[in-house]
């Protein structure tokens, strides 16, 4: 954290201007901060705080934005799909350094996810005072406006469907986009080969949102690969990925959970 009213860091932001990858580990059940924490030893540069599928109140998904920002690990908020300015508003106000907007269609979807972040004149996004982003100091409002949309607003687009893919272009166009980040579940669902990361259908998508992430000099981001080297890797040093959701909580119990009583010795007989 730097001193008079500079912001806090944003990671990803900075990660992707050095042409380094950000690491994003995703938070859905976990509500105590101490998760945010071992996210930061465990070598994760952002939080992926989910909304849309998981059953953290806004209250709890504050409370881990702050520790997120005294960490020095940025927190990002997923909301959930047309939730609404106000709803956005508070997740904002709340802490978060940027909002994951899923299943955007157009690039129509695009500015208003863009507008509802940003404040005047680039969004409408409403004023206040003491952001957290700003370790709640009072900071003229000419400088949050600048500092808030160009660092603590990032909106990220989220491509979960074919016809977005078509249209991954306009989407990436968008004045104020700063991240398409491709849903890979939902999206191989729509492709109809669910769930095969491997098919030709879902890997010909990722390069052509790949494609417009270049052209129009945006980050490109991925979730929903886990635990899957080959295809990481392939995306990171050929696609150009640069934001990655790794892993998520409940992944990460579920599977260690299963391995550490598998691990037991059973009971001779």
């Amino acid at each position: 954290m730097q001193t008079g009213t500079a912001l806090h860091a944003n990671n990803l932001l900075q990660a992707a201007s050095a042409n380094k990858l950000c690491k994003a580990f995703g938070i859905k059940v976990s509500p105590h901060t101490h998760i945010v924490q071992l996210a930061k030893n465990a070598g994760f540069e952002s939080l992926f705080i989910d909304l849309e599928h998981a059953w953290l109140s806004l209250e709890q998904t504050t409370a881990l934005c702050h520790v997120g920002l005294l960490a020095g690990i940025s927190p990002f908020v997923r909301v959930p799909h047309k939730c609404g300015n106000g709803f956005v508003q508070r997740v904002l106000d709340g802490g978060a350094m940027g909002v994951i907007f899923p299943h955007i269609h157009s690039a129509e979807d695009a500015r208003a996810a863009v507008a509802t972040c940003k404040y005047p004149p680039q969004g409408c996004r409403s004023m206040t005072g003491q952001l957290p982003q700003f370790d709640l100091q009072g900071i003229p409002v000419e400088e949050t406006i600048k500092q808030a949309n160009q660092s603590a607003s990032t909106v990220f687009a989220m491509i979960e469907s074919g016809d977005a893919v078509e249209r991954a272009g306009e989407i990436a166009a968008v004045d104020g986009v700063d991240v398409v980040l491709v849903g890979s579940l939902d999206l191989s669902i729509e492709l109809g080969v669910p769930g095969q990361f491997q098919s030709e259908k879902y890997r010909s998508a990722l390069e052509l949102v790949s494609k417009a992430c270049r052209d129009n000099g945006k980050i490109f981001g991925l979730a929903g690969i886990y635990d899957d080297p080959v295809t990481q890797d392939w995306a990171i040093n050929e696609l150009g990925v640069r934001f990655m959701l790794v892993q998520q909580d409940t992944s990460l119990i579920a599977g260690g959970g299963k391995r550490a009583a598998a691990a037991v010795p059973l009971v001779r007989s």
